[in-house]
């Protein structure tokens, strides 16, 4: 579509910015805000977050968390920010590259492997001493609980080794299986293929960072270990570790954080 302004009824500041552009729906992702690619005949290209007033928090913090990385990681730099009553909206400037999940990428999974291991390198090696986003372990599990209570888990949605599980089934599990110890970085919080970007196959940067914060490594390592395990086979997950340099990953650790990703 060409100019989908006065349907989706936009704020004026950004009606302005995004005059012109050829709009194009973004299907890939799981966030429930509407995503959409625009690109302009002078060749610039901008994404488009739109997302429902129940959902405006958390496009909120990924506004937060790319203000802090700008400088910091290579992610989306924010161009325009602003909420009104039924919706939030976040335009940011493309970073330039494919994402991860591309079939073109997929069909390089030795090349693929050693991507996301590098992106996830850079990403635990930011220094955190001023980082305000707390995702320990605490306050994940705290915010599952608020999850659940609130009605807000996808039971539908679940893995197929959990299929048939109630959610309260699923949080009594996640309290029996929390691991006694965490190792604190920064972590992107749903590091899975789509999230990682890929130019002239060379990491360009990173997307979805609404849940980047101080975790534990293995936050990120099982999320990508599933997503590679999906897309490619599980058997380049040992490679991925191997390039990562964790050659023998805590087991324990991965599935607490995959069971933990069900709540979100």
């Amino acid at each position: 579509m060409t100019d989908p302004n006065a349907r989706l009824e936009l704020p004026r500041a950004l009606c302005t910015i995004t005059a012109g552009a050829r709009w194009q729906r973004v299907t890939i992702g799981e966030s429930g805000a509407a995503v959409f690619r625009l690109q302009y005949a002078h060749g610039a290209q901008h994404y488009l977050k739109i997302a429902p007033d129940h959902l405006a928090e958390d496009l909120e913090q990924e506004l937060r968390r790319l203000q802090w990385l700008a400088d910091r990681a290579p992610v989306p730099r924010v161009l325009a920010f602003t909420q009104q009553q039924a919706a939030s909206y976040l335009l940011t400037l493309a970073v330039p590259g494919l994402n991860a999940a591309e079939p073109q990428i997929i069909a390089r999974p030795a090349r693929l492997v050693q991507l996301l291991a590098t992106g996830l390198r850079l990403l635990h090696a930011l220094p955190i001493d001023d980082c305000p986003f707390n995702h320990g372990m605490d306050a994940e599990i705290a915010r599952a609980r608020q999850h659940l209570e609130q009605g807000l888990v996808d039971e539908a949605d679940f893995d197929d080794a959990r299929a048939g599980w109630s959610a309260h089934d699923l949080f009594g599990e996640l309290l029996a299986t929390r691991p006694s110890s965490e190792d604190r970085v920064l972590t992107h919080g749903d590091y899975c293929l789509p999230n990682v970007l890929s130019d002239d196959g060379q990491l360009s940067g990173f997307v979805d960072l609404g849940r980047a914060g101080i975790g534990d490594p293995h936050r990120d390592l099982a999320l990508a270990a599933r997503s590679i395990r999906r897309n490619v086979g599980a058997e380049w997950v040992a490679p991925f570790f191997e390039a990562y340099g964790l050659e023998s990953p805590d087991p324990a650790k991965l599935a607490f954080y995959q069971l933990l990703d069900e709540f979100f």
